[in-house]
């Protein structure tokens, strides 16, 4: 089993410890492009031709269950 696939597996077990940094790292690996909207702004936003944007604030420690579960939702895990 891969790094990548841990990390997939321990994302679905368990939402909300999830890092933005974690996420970033899968949607990278799921081909999506990542822009910073605005000067300054705390929200990501991913996107890929043909998928709906995903948008993540950037937040520390963790990222709030709701928006795992949306990446989680869009990805088909």
């Amino acid at each position: 089993m891969s790094k990548l696939e841990k990390l997939l597996q321990r994302i679905k077990n368990n939402p909300k410890t999830v890092r933005f940094e974690e996420l970033d790292k899968i949607l990278s690996n799921a081909e999506y492009e990542c822009a910073q909207p605005g000067r300054g702004s705390s929200h990501y936003t991913y996107r890929k031709q043909g998928k709906n944007p995903i948008t993540i604030p950037y937040q520390r420690p963790f990222v709030h269950e709701v928006y795992v579960r949306k990446v989680v939702r869009e990805l088909n895990l």
